[in-house]
C-alpha cells in the first residue's frame, strides 16, 4: 500500500511542533544555464598523456565559453584504486592524479629531456588509441612525477609552497600518504587483505612509529611523494576553477553518496562507517543481462554511515568533504541523493555476490544470520517509517547545503524514488534531475519543458545511460521485440520523447531514423525547457556512440572511451565544427 506524505507532513508524524530552525530554504528562481558533461579522463589535447587532464579542461573552458555555455560537468575527481573507477574513490579528499597536467611548463623542477624520453620510450603510440591505458598511463605518470619530485629542490619558491600546502592539509594528508605509502608496498588498496601488523589505522600508524626509528629518511621520502602529488593535484585545480570563473564558465562536479570500503577514510576512520552492511540500490528488471541485479540488486560495496557518530562530532567528515570539493567547483551533483533518507542495504561484501545469486531468501537468510537485503534505516512502508527517513534526509541535506554555502548543490534523485523527496529538495532549493522521456504529466502524456520547475536540472542521459543515438535506435528495434513489455516501453518512451521535441507522432507507431533532424529537434527541446541546469553528453552533440559505463558489470571497458577528437580539432575540424556552431545558436534562440 502506497502512504503519500507531503513535507508539511512529516513532523506531525514525528510528533515535533515545527521544523527544526535551519536554513529556511525555498526555491528560488535562478538563471537558466547550459551546460556539457563529459568526463576527464575523456577528454583528449595534442600533449595528454593518453588520458584527458587539466590541460584538457582548460582548452574546453576556451570553447565552452565561445559557445555561450554557462557550465562544464564531470564527473568524480578524486583518488581511485585498481578499478579506475571514480565512483569508488579511496579518499574523499584526494584527487586523482592521473587528472595532472604534466609538461616541463607545468612542472619546471622536470628536466625537459628526461619528459620527451620517458614518454617516447613509455607512452609511444599506445597514448593515442580509442581508450585510456591505464596501466601504461599510470606507469609513465608515477615515473614523470617520481622524478619531478626529486628535483623540487631546484626550484626553492615551489618548495616553499609545498611545504605550506603540507602544513596546512595536514588535518587529512598525513593519514592518507601513509595509505598510499601502504599501497604501494602491498601492491593495492584492499587493506583487510594487508599483513596482520598494518591492517588497521592503528597499527599502521605504529609502524610508521617504528618505520621512522629504523630509517627516517626513507619512510620521510615516501611520505613527501604523495604530499607532493596532492600539492600538484589542488594547485592545477585550483587554478582552472580560477580560469574558469575568469572566462564566466562554471565548473560542476560531482560527490558520490558513498565512499570505497577500500579507502583510506575508512581505514583510519572506521568508527565513521557501519561495515556490516553494504549500500547499493534495489531489485531491477531493467538490467535484462544481470541475474544478481534483477534477484536481489546493485550492491555496491560501500560502507553505510554511522550517522549518530557523526553528527557528534557535528558532521566533521562531510564538512571537510563538502569544504575541500568546492574549493574546485563551483556546482557539485550529489550522486544517489537518494541515500540520505533511506539506502538499500546488503549483509554482505560484492565479493559474495555470486554466492547469493542463486539462492532463496531463507537460503540467504541462514548464511547471514538472519538478514536479507532491505532499506535502511527504515523501508518506506508505513507514515511513521516514512516520516523518519525524511526527517534523516532534511537533517542531513540541511548540513551539507550550509557546508557548501554559496556554491550551488544538485541532487541526482533518480532510481526508486519516494514520494517526499521531489518536493522536499525542492523546499532546500535543491534542483533534482528531469530525464524527460520518463517525465509523465500525470494523463499518459510526456510532460512538456515549459512545464519544469526552475529548480531542476534536465538531461536525457548520465555517463550511465546509453548515448541518445543508441537509445533511439534501440528502442526503434524493440518496437519488433516478441517481449510485449520492450514493446510498450519502446512505443511509450519514443512518443514521450518526440512529443517532448514537438516532433510528429505517427499514428502507425512507426518513427524516424535517428537523424540530424531527430538530434537537432531533441536537443533544442531540453534547451528551451524552463530547467536551471539544461545539459547533456558531449559525445551526443555529434551523435558519437561511444559508451562511458554499464552500471553492475565490472568492464575494463567502462570508464575509459575517450573522445575521437582533441578539443583543438573539435573547433575547427570539418567534422565537428558545424554542429559548435549549431549549438552557440541553439543556446542563443532559446535563452540560455
Amino acid at each position: 500500500m502506497a502512504y503519500p506524505l507531503r513535507f508539511d507532513d512529516f513532523f506531525h508524524c514525528l510528533h515535533v511542533a515545527s521544523p527544526p530552525p535551519l536554513l529556511p530554504l525555498m526555491p528560488t528562481i535562478q538563471p537558466r544555464r547550459a551546460g556539457i558533461l563529459i568526463p576527464v579522463f575523456a577528454l583528449r589535447s595534442a600533449d595528454d598523456l593518453g588520458i584527458g587532464d587539466t590541460g584538457c579542461v582548460r582548452e574546453l573552458i576556451d570553447w565552452a565559453a565561445d559557445t555561450g555555455l554557462g557550465f562544464l560537468q564531470f564527473l568524480p575527481v578524486n583518488a581511485t584504486g585498481g578499478d579506475s573507477s571514480p565512483y569508488n574513490a579511496i579518499s574523499s579528499v584526494a584527487l586523482d592524479y592521473l587528472t595532472l597536467h604534466i609538461t616541463p611548463e607545468t612542472l619546471p623542477e622536470m628536466e625537459e629531456k628526461f619528459y620527451r624520453a620517458t614518454v617516447r620510450f613509455i607512452g609511444g603510440n599506445a597514448l593515442n588509441g580509442s581508450d585510456v591505458p591505464y596501466e601504461k598511463v599510470r606507469k609513465l605518470k608515477t615515473y614523470l612525477l617520481r622524478h619531478a619530485f626529486s628535483r623540487i629542490d631546484t626550484v626553492p619558491e615551489r618548495k616553499a609552497a609545498f611545504e605550506t600546502f603540507r602544513d596546512e592539509e595536514r588535518g587529512w594528508l598525513d593519514d592518507y600518504c601513509l595509505f598510499r605509502v601502504l599501497m604501494d608496498q602491498h601492491g593495492h588498496e584492499d587493506w583487510p587483505n594487508w599483513p596482520d601488523e598494518v591492517n588497521t589505522g592503528f597499527k599502521a600508524r605504529a609502524w610508521l612509529t617504528e618505520q621512522r626509528q629504523v630509517n627516517a629518511a626513507d619512510i620521510e621520502a615516501k611520505l613527501s611523494f604523495h604530499a607532493y602529488v596532492q600539492w600538484l593535484c589542488f594547485s592545477q585545480w585550483r587554478a582552472v576553477r580560477a580560469y574558469a570563473s575568469s572566462k564566466k564558465i562554471k565548473l560542476m562536479g560531482d560527490v558520490p553518496f558513498g565512499i570505497s570500503w577500500c579507502s583510506a577514510d575508512v581505514f583510519f576512520q572506521p568508527n565513521e562507517f557501519n561495515l556490516e552492511w553494504c549500500g547499493g540500490a534495489p531489485p531491477e528488471t531493467y538490467f535484462k543481462d544481470d541475474f544478481f541485479v534483477q534477484r536481489w540488486g546493485q550492491n555496491w560495496g560501500i560502507p553505510l554511515y554511522r550517522w549518530d557518530v557523526m553528527q557528534d562530532n557535528g558532521f566533521s567528515w562531510w564538512q571537510r568533504r563538502v569544504r575541500k570539493l568546492t574549493e574546485i567547483f563551483d556546482i557539485f551533483r550529489i550522486d544517489h541523493v537518494l541515500g540520505f533518507y533511506r539506502i538499500y542495504s546488503f549483509p554482505w561484501r560484492p565479493q559474495r555476490n555470486a554466492e547469493f545469486s542463486p539462492l532463496t531468501d531463507a537460503e540467504a537468510a541462514e548464511r547471514t544470520g538472519g538478514r536479507l537485503p532491505h532499506f535502511k534505516e527504515n523501508d518506506d512502508d508505513t507514515p511513521e517509517h516514512k516520516a523518519a527517513n525524511l526527517a534523516a534526509g532534511d537533517k542531513y541535506l540541511r548540513m551539507i547545503v550550509a557546508a557548501a554555502a554559496p556554491n550551488e548543490v544538485v541532487g541526482e534523485d533518480l532510481g526508486t524514488v519516494p514520494d517526499y523527496v521531489r518536493s522536499h529538495l525542492l523546499s532546500l532549493d535543491v534542483p533534482g534531475f528531469k530525464i524527460c522521456h520518463w517525465e509523465d504529466n500525470g494523463h499518459g502524456q510526456v510532460q512538456r519543458g515549459y512545464d519544469y520547475d526552475n529548480c531542476s536540472f534536465t538531461t536525457y542521459a548520465t555517463h550511465d545511460h546509453e548515448p541518445m543515438k543508441t537509445h533511439w535506435e534501440h528502442r526503434r528495434r524493440d518496437l519488433q521485440s516478441p517481449d510485449e513489455g520492450d514493446r510498450y516501453l519502446a512505443q511509450k518512451e519514443l512518443r514521450f520523447l518526440s512529443e517532448f521535441a514537438g516532433m510528429h507522432v505517427s499514428h502507425d507507431g512507426n518513427f524516424p531514423a535517428y537523424d540530424d533532424i531527430v538530434r537537432h529537434a531533441l536537443l533544442e527541446a531540453l534547451l528551451s525547457s524552463n530547467s536551471r541546469y539544461a545539459a547533456f553528453m558531449l559525445t551526443d552533440l555529434f551523435a558519437l556512440e561511444d559508451r562511458f559505463n554499464v552500471p553492475g558489470i565490472a568492464s575494463g571497458e567502462n570508464w575509459s572511451a575517450r573522445l575521437p577528437m582533441t578539443t583543438t580539432e573539435m573547433r575547427h575540424g570539418d567534422r565537428w565544427k558545424a554542429e559548435c556552431q549549431w549549438l552557440t545558436e541553439a543556446v542563443k534562440r532559446t535563452g540560455r
